[in-house]
């Protein structure tokens, strides 16, 4: 069966419909709702089946243009969203994972960024796939703690334990995301690391959101300031991400893929 972007409104509005009525579910019990997390599964199983369809499509892993990327940070917001809601039980946190994920599958509407089958060779690498899709999960894991931070300030729960567990896991990722980055540059371009635009704005998130766990680890109380760390943390993610494909820069990038 051949999948393409043509049919992805209808399941980017399949998988949102039903993790709505998931964050609904969740909204209206007092405790977790085995329901609600029935209806966020199913809104994953949707993206994912569509990954798969769209991979096969294309003979190639759906991993190279923004609009693919966007995919798959979709997918992993309803799966960090998921973990967060199963772990700590905290009933808003599908809604906030419902809207970020949809925020992105709207823009991939609008801007699917279709391009050709095929992977030019620096991207015909074993490290691809892993790279990709540990940073897009990273940026799940970060993206949830961040909606956490936020809600802090709107609710009387300590939402900290939860913050911390989901930055050091997502810190874990992003590293591993960094190193696996570091050996397909090696393979590809014959050095570790550039210092390029991409490179520099990862090594700043990096050390932003260590600057966070160094925060937490001694002992910082003033919740304001953890929360304005990982709010600029997460913005400076968004540079790193795709706000460098905008910069002068970028022309001379060696990270952009879809040009």
């Amino acid at each position: 069966m051949i999948v393409g972007w043509n049919i992805f409104p209808w399941v980017a509005i399949l998988s949102v419909v039903l993790s709505i009525i998931g964050a609904g579910v969740a909204l209206r019990s007092t405790s977790y709702n085995r329901a609600a997390m029935w209806f966020t599964l199913a809104a994953v199983g949707v993206l994912a089946v569509f990954i798969v369809a769209l991979g096969v499509t294309l003979h190639r892993p759906p991993m190279r243009t923004m609009g693919e990327t966007r995919l798959w940070y979709s997918f992993f917001m309803f799966v960090a969203g998921a973990i967060t809601y199963r772990r700590w039980h905290y009933r808003w946190i599908l809604s906030f994972s419902t809207l970020m994920a949809a925020v992105f599958m709207i823009i991939n509407v609008t801007r699917p960024e279709i391009h050709d089958h095929t992977l030019m060779p620096a991207l015909q690498s074993v490290w691809f796939i892993p790279h990709v899709a540990v940073y897009m999960f990273s940026y799940a894991l970060l993206g949830c703690a961040t909606l956490l931070a936020v809600g802090q300030f709107f609710t009387r729960q300590d939402l900290y334990p939860a913050i911390e567990q989901l930055v050091y896991g997502g810190l874990a990722f992003f590293t591993i995301g960094m190193f696996t980055g570091a050996l397909w540059a090696k393979e590809a371009w014959g050095e570790y690391w550039s210092w390029d635009a991409k490179e520099s704005w990862a090594a700043a998130t990096w050390m932003l959101y260590l600057l966070f766990v160094h925060l937490r680890m001694t002992g910082w109380q003033r919740k304001w300031v953890l929360a304005a760390v990982l709010l600029i943390a997460f913005l400076a993610l968004q540079m790193c991400w795709y706000g460098v494909n905008y910069l002068p820069s970028a022309a001379d990038s060696v990270h952009i893929y879809n040009r």
